[in-house]
């Protein structure tokens, strides 16, 4: 029997990257918005607070398991920032929010920096109603080095300057089987995954 699980997004890019990651599980993953599920607060400073607040906003609203995942950018020069605040980087250096308009002002931000090393984060936690007091929570990371300018033309976000140094390309320079593979998300789900069938399935 299928399992429907709710996906705590409207981000199109992560409802992609999970679905195909999800596809070997008997699972349907329902977007929020098709379901008219509003976005949740995420007012909290870490990733795995704000996912499991995501989490059980979906599944209280729907009544059905949900999962979430809170993801960014940690930036060793900046003392791992802009982590939960990714998503509005470029907001608070006048630029309007936009995937290229982070990609822009951490540019300018990291100009003139020896030290470019940075992970990108995701934590996935998943529950199986609102109420669920055992989440399971999976955390993957991809380390790399921030380009000096973007390379390749797939992805998302900052894959095209997170440059990963045994696969010798950044993540817009990857197919998207490579990046699934590799990527902060692909190991977070493929932990989700063992979790999932160790207590779920």
């Amino acid at each position: 029997m299928q399992m429907k699980l709710v996906l705590a997004s409207n981000n199109r890019g992560k409802l992609a990257e999970l679905q195909a990651l999800f596809a070997g599980l008997a699972l349907t993953l329902i977007p929020q918005s098709s379901l008219g599920v509003s976005e949740a607060e995420e007012p909290f400073r870490t990733f795995v607070e704000n996912a499991l607040a995501k989490a059980r906003h979906a599944s209280a609203v729907t009544g059905l398991p949900a999962i979430a995942d809170d993801a960014g950018l940690c930036v060793d020069a900046f003392g791992g920032l802009p982590g939960v605040d990714t998503a509005f980087y470029a907001t608070k250096f006048g630029y309007a929010k936009g995937d290229d308009n982070n990609v822009k002002a951490l540019l300018e931000q990291l100009n003139g920096e020896t030290n470019r090393r940075a992970a990108l984060v995701s934590t996935l936690v998943a529950v199986r109603s609102k109420d669920d007091p055992e989440p399971l929570i999976a955390v993957g990371r991809a380390v790399g080095d921030i380009t000096e300018k973007p390379i390749g033309i797939n992805g998302f976000g900052f894959d095209p300057v997170m440059y990963i140094p045994h696969l010798g390309k950044t993540f817009a320079q990857l197919s998207d089987t490579e990046k699934n593979a590799n990527s902060h998300r692909g190991k977070a789900a493929q932990r989700m995954l063992a979790l999932m069938q160790e207590s779920w399935f």
